[in-house]
């Protein structure tokens, strides 16, 4: 699947979410592309999720987004070794690799603190990828 059809895709799959959620999902999801060397995939499709999973990946995966009931959640792959000196993790905090930011409806999102977590997190995966090869 190329670029602009993952693109597509996930524009679509956040439509037809619709409502806040959707909303905020399109708004994470803007601040996190303007970082260039982010790009974007859909993976773990299943029976129970169709339209699979929205995930931004930068040298391995930066965060996957998904939405709940009551929350979008954003899981950051190696969350636990990124600082975070504005709080922004607020799930997941005890797990061994990964951290997590739930959003409920009518949160906000600082986006300096977290375009920054974003191109933290990227810089990390360069850092792992490198330190294996």
């Amino acid at each position: 699947m190329s670029a602009s059809e993952v693109e597509a895709e996930i524009t679509r799959k956040f439509e037809a979410l619709g409502g806040w959620r959707g909303a905020m999902l399109a708004h994470v999801r803007q601040l996190i592309l303007t970082d260039p060397r982010i790009t974007e995939a859909i993976k773990w499709r299943k029976p129970s999720n169709p339209s699979g999973v929205a995930v931004w990946e930068h040298e391995g995966i930066i965060c996957t987004g998904e939405s709940y009931k009551d929350k979008v959640k954003l899981t950051f792959a190696y969350g636990a070794s990124l600082p975070d000196p504005q709080g922004l993790f607020n799930a997941s905090l005890t797990a061994g690799t990964r951290r997590a930011i739930d959003l409920k409806e009518g949160a906000a999102v600082d986006p300096e603190a977290f375009r920054k977590l974003i191109a933290d997190a990227a810089d990390f995966n360069t850092r792992l990828k490198a330190a294996k090869a």
